[in-house]
């Protein structure tokens, strides 16, 4: 697969002559373009040297020696049309706010627009510029448009600030290329049924209970989900997001509305995913008209809801369900038991009281707990790039499951044929 390597102008530039290193041990053909900037702090000869291609380093290939022609005209055109995926490694705060806003004024840019392929971004800057607004705001909008952001590490800059902005390591940055490209369209031919947002019971028709829960994860693993192939339905309680493209949404407000439209789309789906923050207790008894203000205390009785995943995990015949698990504490111990109790296939648990994985931001830190005794720890990650992780362990818990079933049909079919002679 031909990768094209994006480097821009910072002093991680030097960084990236590694990382072509590391692409090609992949096996990957990496084609480098570098900007005016990024030639000031590393040379075209040594991608050239590591990479054995040509390196483009303006959009009108030898117009500074009077030789550009048609060809070198519509070079950013051949190379959009022949790559899997663009990686910018490092990205300046420049280079992320004209991919943004559709700037096309060098051979990059202009290739950004020009190709459909995937890409990623690994952001490199000073500290106060990568946690300015108009830089986040960026980041929001390439993220909104499916480019991969693999978040910088934080430490000692060459500035000589402390903070986030130092460009991601290989392993990081090498993990979000095979996660992107290997995993581009394994769900093809599955169908996912997702639940996302919270549930609304009603105390009277002003009032209700509900829970803090913005619909973000769930909303992220569909898009996700959608854009690797699979056919997906959403079932969403109410939420300010939008229904990601490709998906089927289906709005419903309360626990039993959820519970009747999983269970009418559980038999075509082949991967069920709970992320949906569904109320365990509703009133008892909802008042038909507002319940007036008095001095005296009221008493307000609750009923349990139904177990949604309980219920369709009960029998799932061949079918993959993931729970989740939102923990104050003992998240470890407390999802295993859900994972057992439920008869999940993976359950996926946060603790909501950490910073940066509570409800209704863009980041979360969880683990994911499968049955097979596989407990996936993540770092903080945005939630887009944890939908992903997501994704790939059910992908790998789905081969093993497809796997298995093939292997005892080969039993099976072996018994019979030796019990005819």
């Amino acid at each position: 697969m031909r990768i094209t390597l994006g480097v821009t102008g910072g002093v991680a530039a030097y960084k990236a002559a590694e990382l072509v290193r590391r692409l090609q041990q992949d096996n990957f053909t990496v084609q480098v373009v570098m900007t005016r900037s990024a030639r000031e702090f590393i040379t075209p000869l040594t991608f050239a040297a590591l990479s054995g291609q040509k390196v483009i380093t303006d959009l009108f290939s030898g117009a500074e020696n009077g030789e550009a022609n048609l060809e070198s005209a519509i070079e950013h055109i051949a190379v959009a049309q022949r790559t899997d995926l663009l990686l910018v490694a490092p990205a300046t705060a420049d280079i992320l706010a004209k991919f943004a806003r559709g700037i096309a004024d060098d051979f990059l840019t202009t290739l950004y627009l020009a190709s459909t392929a995937p890409v990623i971004v690994a952001p490199a800057m000073n500290v106060n510029m990568w946690n300015h607004a108009a830089t986040q705001e960026n980041i929001r909008l390439l993220r909104d448009r499916g480019v991969t952001v693999v978040t910088p590490d934080e430490g000692y800059l060459a500035c000589g600030m402390i903070g986030p902005g130092r460009l991601a390591g290989q392993e990081e940055i090498l993990a979000a290329v095979r996660s992107v490209l290997h995993a581009h369209r394994d769900l093809q031919g599955e169908t996912v049924l997702i639940t996302a947002g919270p549930t609304c019971e009603d105390i009277d028709p002003v009032r209700y209970i509900t829970n803090r829960s913005s619909g973000k994860m769930g909303y992220a693993v569909a898009e996700a989900a959608a854009r690797r192939g699979a056919k997906v339905t959403l079932v969403s309680g109410p939420t300010a997001l939008e229904t990601p493209a490709g998906v089927t949404g289906i709005d419903v407000r309360t626990a039993a509305e959820m519970h009747a439209a999983v269970l009418a789309r559980f038999a075509q789906s082949s991967i069920v995913i709970m992320a949906a923050a569904v109320a365990d207790y509703r009133p008892a008894v909802s008042a038909g008209k507002k319940m007036k203000r008095g001095k005296e205390p009221i008493a307000l009785q609750l009923e349990s809801t139904t177990d949604i995943l309980a219920e369709v995990a009960r029998d799932k015949r061949g079918r993959l369900v993931v729970g989740f698990a939102a923990e104050t504490d003992n998240v470890a111990e407390n999802a295993r038991k859900k994972l057992s109790a439920k008869n999940a296939d993976l359950i996926v648990a946060n603790d909501v009281t950490a910073e940066g994985a509570g409800f209704d931001v863009d980041t979360n830190i969880v683990t994911i707990f499968s049955r097979d005794g596989r407990d996936v720890a993540l770092p903080k990650m945005t939630k887009a790039e944890v939908a992903q992780r997501i994704l790939d362990e059910i992908v790998r818990v789905r081969a093993a499951q497809q796997k298995n079933a093939g292997e005892l049909a080969e039993a099976f079919n072996a018994a019979i044929k030796e019990s005819s002679h």
